[in-house]
């Protein structure tokens, strides 16, 4: 009972900040979508498109703020504002990366800078604003770290208050010499903050008091994948009892239980995101994942073999069965996201610079290419705006 009143209480403070619920957009709306880059040469930062709920068709982008590599992206639940990591391991002359905040123009979809902060740590890569939107929280990749920063009501970034540095290493000397924190998430309680670290070969858990700003880790503090298997990000189930991680090493998906009383993780499951008997090449990895919003499906990317890989899941156990493989169109799939309604699933292929549109058969998961596709320099993070 408690944990249904406070899931309402979350989604009545969504509602608050103005966030459209899925089955309020319009058929033929045309949702405004950011994607995060990597930046070199004549590449800018942050660009901006439109998707065609109607059509599956892609706006032409267009750069909505420059920025030096701006690969991971947040939107702020009021959707006002939107923050960036930027991914470098020297800022301002310190061993750090850096946090920018946005202001969101509502009828041009530009960006204007608000301030930046430390990350805390080197090679900050993934970011969220916690459904309050009143903190972004920052794992850094380099550092191995993760770090907790307020947000002032003007959106403003303050500096970290919480700053946990992760110790270890794990058996593939090469990836795993040390802790590289690559993503974080918040619960669907917001009680608590899910690290992944693949360095380690861990996902850790952190109590998260968002008014506080602080995390404290969670007694257990992890829990362990299979040696070896790296994991990268992470997804929850929208039932909240489930939860996933892609191993980006090996080429796997582990499914766990989720108790949001006590904030801990169960394995209920290993299993390879390539084609049954197909070996793996050492130079392939996985690198997103994300549960369709009808919490039947989930999906994988597997970068050089250059495909999303798809499941099919049972809601009652939250056990995984491969039921497909759709080419991304392009090179090295990073990150890929699903529009809010379900409709689309969005591919950002980072080495051929491409960004490919797919419908979803929501009745059997399958993605049918669109048809449209847009250029973006070295394409990395695709979020979605729903109230525009």
């Amino acid at each position: 009972m408690f944990r249904s009143l406070l899931l309402i209480a979350i989604a009545m403070m969504t509602t608050q900040y103005g966030r459209a619920a899925a089955d309020d957009i319009p058929a033929d709306a045309k949702l405004r979508m950011y994607i995060g880059t990597y930046t070199s040469g004549d590449d800018e930062g942050i660009y901006v498109s439109e998707l065609d709920l109607a059509t599956g068709q892609l706006a032409e982008p267009k750069l909505a703020a420059a920025a030096v590599n701006p690969s991971f992206l947040a939107i702020h639940p009021s959707e006002k504002m939107l923050y960036a990591v930027g991914e470098v391991d020297v800022m301002d002359g310190k061993k750090t990366g850096g946090v920018s905040g946005f202001s969101i123009d509502d009828h041009t979809g530009e960006l204007t800078l608000i301030n930046q902060q430390s990350s805390g740590g080197g090679g900050p890569c993934h970011l969220v604003v916690d459904a309050t939107g009143t903190n972004v929280l920052v794992a850094n990749y380099g550092g191995g770290s993760v770090a907790c920063l307020p947000i002032n009501k003007d959106g403003e970034l303050s500096e970290a208050t919480t700053f946990i540095q992760h110790e270890g290493s794990s058996v593939n000397p090469t990836r795993q010499e040390g802790p590289h924190a690559h993503s974080i998430n918040c619960d669907p309680t917001n009680h608590f903050a899910l690290v992944a670290d693949l360095g380690l070969d861990k996902v850790f858990v952190y109590r998260f008091n968002p008014r506080a700003h602080t995390l404290v880790p969670n007694d257990p503090p992890s829990v362990s994948v299979p040696a070896g298997g790296g994991p990268r990000h992470f997804a929850f189930h929208p039932n909240g009892r489930f939860g996933y991680t892609n191993n980006e090493i090996t080429l796997t998906v582990t499914a766990f239980e989720w108790d949001d009383r006590h904030g801990t993780l169960t394995p209920i499951q290993t299993i390879t995101t390539l084609p049954e008997g197909e070996p793996d090449d050492p130079g392939n990895s996985t690198a997103e994942v994300r549960v369709h919003p009808n919490g039947r499906f989930l999906y994988v990317s597997n970068r050089g073999h250059d495909t999303i890989a798809i499941f099919s899941i049972d809601e009652a156990t939250g056990r995984l069965t491969p039921i497909g493989h759709e080419s991304t169109r392009g090179a090295i799939p990073r990150n890929f996201n699903i529009d809010p309604t379900g409709r689309y699933l969005i591919a950002a292929n980072q080495d051929s610079g491409n960004v490919v549109a797919f419908k979803i058969d929501a009745s059997t998961g399958q993605l049918t290419p669109t048809g449209s596709e847009i250029k973006a320099p070295r394409p990395v993070c695709i979020r979605f705006l729903t109230g525009k």
